[in-house]
């Protein structure tokens, strides 16, 4: 038996009308809408889990780190730094609110996108050697 933690299952994410920011991810990050209410929807992207909750105005995840400077608490991972362009292209010509490709002083490159309700979300060029070695060969990988 395990008794450690395994996966991160569910990600709630604050947003100000649960519709639109469904729409809203489906339309511009192609995930999938299995469940949807007044005040809540779940979708499925990047095999996890995301509700949508219905929130308070000026609500997001974003926090504040020491200097000041407003982060993001997610980073999606992509297979590679070709893959990476390519996302960063597509969700610009998507008009997604997206900051510029990042050398962060570590293996890989980053940039960081926001949702319709100011959820800021980083992307990573290098998947995780775990999850990697899990999928190699996989067609749920690569460009």
């Amino acid at each position: 038996m395990n008794l450690n933690l395994v996966r991160v299952g569910t990600i709630y994410l604050p947003v100000k009308e649960v519709e639109a920011a469904a729409k809203w991810y489906e339309e511009k990050l192609s995930a999938e809408l299995s469940y949807i209410d007044h005040t809540k929807a779940i979708l499925n992207l990047a095999d996890q889990s995301f509700f949508l909750v219905q929130s308070l105005p000026n609500e997001s995840a974003n926090f504040l780190d020491s200097n000041g400077e407003e982060r993001f608490s997610v980073t999606f991972e992509v297979d590679g730094l070709e893959t990476l362009h390519h996302i960063y292209e597509e969700f610009s010509r998507k008009q997604i609110q997206v900051g510029k490709i990042e050398d962060r002083g570590h293996t890989g490159r980053n940039f960081v996108f926001q949702d319709l309700d100011g959820n800021k979300f980083d992307v990573w060029s290098e998947l995780s050697p775990k999850y990697k070695e899990r999928l190699v060969g996989s067609e749920n990988i690569g460009g």
